[in-house]
């Protein structure tokens, strides 16, 4: 039981070590900053 879960962990933890890959692969610098700056502008408002 043990292993059984040990593989699954290890296959959930290389299915988004590859989408973080290739969401980093596919885009630009510009548009991965701008991403991480979303939750920073969230609060950034004048009201």
């Amino acid at each position: 039981m043990t292993m059984f879960i040990f593989l699954g962990d290890m296959l959930v933890m290389a299915f988004m070590i590859g989408v973080a890959i290739w969401f980093f692969s596919k885009s630009n610098d510009e548009e991965v900053n701008a991403a991480a700056r979303i939750p920073l502008e969230d609060e950034d408002y004048h009201g």
